[in-house]
């Protein structure tokens, strides 16, 4: 046994369990797998190292990393989170917890899943959310399936040109296995043009339109009518939103739509070379049974005590495979807890004072850089938050190199030939500058 140190298993242990299962030895456990599948040589492994080394060679790893000041975005956000957030997920009743399936045993569990949902709700204005989704572009792949499901001899999904590409494609990978045909709805003028979507929805086989709530030039799109023209073509809306910006631009509800998805990590989570990320997904009540994932409900005991359960289980592990709405095993709930609790420190004053910030950061760099006559507007008078784009008169990957020897991570560039920058309330008046400077020399 020295080569398996940590195993709490004796030899006695072992010897039992064999004989309990009638085999002799370890090895006889794979005696159905043939020999020339079997690794005979010696494992390539580095010697083991003490505490002290281990600490020491992971230090070193991570003076490689060089940190830039994020002025990027592209549905990754660097926002502000308070440091209590990050300690309360950490404690251990919260780390380790897993799904909830006994709910007597559950409760506070179920109880933030709970709330978690009623923020997201309070948010897009939608009647039901579930808890919860991988990430932003796997809810709007679901989303799609939604609107499959709920349509008649419905054979496409529109996606809006305007959608941040990585969603795109993974919309777009999920189409091709359950054989989803795509379409797509041209942007004009920074805009997801309605004209071209009615002439699309007129042919008579969309399920369902897909359009961000803002979209990837960073503009706020104006869906003025969208609803009316989806619904009358017997279809769906869904609604691709940032949810910090929710707290201050019109929600998916108001403009009409039918479901609403997005990403959570502008919610405080931070940008950490690629995740965690967290997909919500609301959607009106007409809908409930055919969200994919988990539903928390509230109820009361038999002492008229409150208590919560899970009211509807519509993935493959609580119910038949062929019956299950979605195959999604994980509800990522640790990370739907980081934004509970981030949601319930800021309160909605203190969203809106995010992206008031943000906001006014953002066009305090965008009319710095214009100032610097090395880049042109694109969309002159489109509204937009916290993210932009720009035409740069520079060669896009000089611009980069220069910012990033410089110590700033922005301008990425577009299909089109535009850069974007995004500004969140970390950023700072005198950060700005120095990169407006950068650009300047």
């Amino acid at each position: 046994m020295d080569h398996f140190a940590y195993f709490p298993q004796t030899e006695g242990d072992i010897k039992a369990m064999l004989e309990r299962i009638g085999v002799n030895s370890l090895d006889d456990l794979y005696s159905d797998v043939p020999g020339e599948f079997m690794f005979k040589g010696e494992y390539d492994l580095p010697d083991a190292l003490s505490e002290t080394e281990v600490r020491s060679f992971f230090e070193d790893l991570a003076e490689k990393n060089v940190p830039l000041k994020i002025f990027a975005g592209a549905g990754a956000y660097d926002h502000y989170s308070p440091s209590v957030v990050q300690n309360i997920i950490s404690r251990s009743e919260f780390l380790t917890a897993y799904t909830p399936y006994q709910c007597e045993i559950s409760q506070g569990t179920l109880r933030y899943i709970f709330e978690y949902q009623s923020i997201i709700c309070a948010l897009t204005g939608m009647d039901v959310s579930n808890a919860s989704m991988y990430d932003g572009p796997t809810a709007a792949a679901e989303a799609m399936m939604l609107c499959m499901a709920s349509t008649k001899k419905k054979t496409r999904v529109l996606l809006s040109d305007g959608l941040l590409p990585h969603v795109v494609k993974t919309v777009e990978t999920y189409a091709k296995y359950h054989g989803i045909e795509i379409g797509h709805a041209p942007v004009m003028n920074g805009q997801t043009c309605i004209n071209c979507l009615k002439a699309e929805l007129s042919k008579g086989d969309v399920a369902g339109v897909i359009l961000p709530s803002i979209n990837r030039f960073g503009i706020v799109e104006d869906h003025s009518g969208f609803g009316e023209a989806i619904h009358g073509a017997k279809a769906l809306m869904v609604e691709y939103c940032d949810p910090s910006a929710l707290a201050v631009v019109k929600s998916p509800a108001e403009w009409g739509a039918d479901i609403a998805v997005g990403d959570g990590q502008p919610l405080g989570i931070p940008v950490c070379f690629g995740g965690p990320y967290v997909g919500f997904m609301a959607a009106k009540k007409d809908y409930l049974r055919k969200l994919p994932g988990r539903i928390v409900g509230q109820t009361v005991d038999r002492e008229g005590k409150r208590s919560y359960v899970l009211t509807l289980q519509a993935r493959e592990q609580h119910i038949r495979r062929e019956k299950a709405t979605s195959n999604i095993c994980s509800n990522q709930s640790l990370m739907a807890l980081y934004v509970t609790v981030y949601a319930s420190l800021m309160g909605p004053e203190g969203l809106r004072k995010v992206n008031e910030l943000s906001s006014a950061g953002a066009h305090y760099l965008y009319n710095r850089l214009l100032s610097t006559g090395k880049f042109e507007e694109v969309f002159p008078n489109k509204p937009f938050l916290k993210e932009f784009v720009l035409k740069p008169l520079i060669p896009i990957a000089d611009l980069q190199k220069k910012l990033k020897d410089n110590g700033f991570f922005g301008a990425l560039a577009t299909e089109e030939g535009f850069v974007s920058f995004a500004v969140t309330e970390k950023r700072t008046p005198e950060e700005i500058d120095a990169l407006v400077k950068v650009v300047e020399e």
